[in-house]
C-alpha cells in the first residue's frame, strides 16, 4: 500500500492488492494513525473490477471512522475519522 501524507490528511492508494490483504493494512492505518489527521482518501480503482470498492465502501469497519464519503471518482473513498 502506497501512503502520502498531506497536512491532516492521509492518501492511501491499494490499487492491486486482494481485498482481505488490503482491509487489515488499512485497518492497521487507521489504528496507528496520528490523532491530528482527520480523513483517509482511499484510492482503490474501479475499472479492474469491484472486491478492492466493495470492501472499503461495505466491509471495512473501525472505531475511528466516522463516516465514509463517496466521491465522485468511483475509484476513490474518503474516510472521516472521528476527533479524538
Amino acid at each position: 500500500m502506497l501512503e502520502r501524507r498531506y497536512g491532516w490528511t492521509i492518501e492511501a492508494d491499494i490499487h492491486g492488492m486482494r481485498a482481505a490483504e488490503a482491509k487489515h493494512e488499512l485497518e492497521l492505518l487507521l489504528s496507528r494513525a496520528d490523532k491530528n489527521i482527520r480523513e483517509i482518501v482511499v484510492i482503490h480503482g474501479y475499472r479492474g473490477g469491484s472486491a478492492l470498492k466493495d470492501m472499503v465502501r461495505k466491509e471495512l469497519r473501525h472505531s475511528r471512522i466516522q463516516q465514509k464519503i463517496l466521491s465522485l471518482n468511483q475509484g476513490e473513498t474518503t474516510l472521516l475519522l472521528k476527533k479524538p
